[in-house]
């Protein structure tokens, strides 16, 4: 059973359809850690054209999914409730595997340093227990 379903997960992130790339939060540690989920089927929009014949996820968009659950973690906290996290940076980005339609794709961010507004997180998304993704991100909250 999740912790946050896609409507809770809209009462705290501005992002809706079709830019929203997390359907459920599985686990949470508000402050700590947090494990999300994003169901991708061939049904996503950025397929017609990524690739034809060749339907590849983009790694931006499972970065972006990535800093969207550090998002969730960050603004569940009682000091940043009502408020937006922005990317502030990114460090050592690495693509480990595609990721396809039929794939589960979960989204674990671990909470690092945070010093006024600028907050860090290590964040991994894997498939079936496979690295697909790993980057450290900064967050500024607005």
């Amino acid at each position: 059973m999740s912790v946050l379903n896609t409507q809770e997960i809209m009462e705290i992130l501005p992002h809706r359809s079709p830019f929203l790339l997390i359907d459920t939060i599985e686990e949470m540690v508000p402050g700590e850690k947090i494990v999300g989920k994003k169901c991708v089927t061939f049904n996503e929009p950025f397929f017609n054209g990524h690739f034809p014949g060749n339907p590849v996820m983009p790694g931006v968009l499972i970065v972006e999914a990535l800093a969207q659950t550090g998002a969730v973690l960050i603004l569940s906290q009682d000091e940043f409730k009502g408020k937006t996290a922005y990317f502030a940076g990114l460090d050592k980005v690495r693509f480990k595997r595609k990721v396809v339609p039929g794939d589960v794709l979960m989204l674990e961010c671990s909470a690092g340093t945070f010093k006024g507004s600028l907050g860090k997180a290590s964040c991994i998304a894997r498939v079936d227990g496979e690295v697909a993704v790993t980057a450290e991100m900064m967050f500024a909250i607005g």
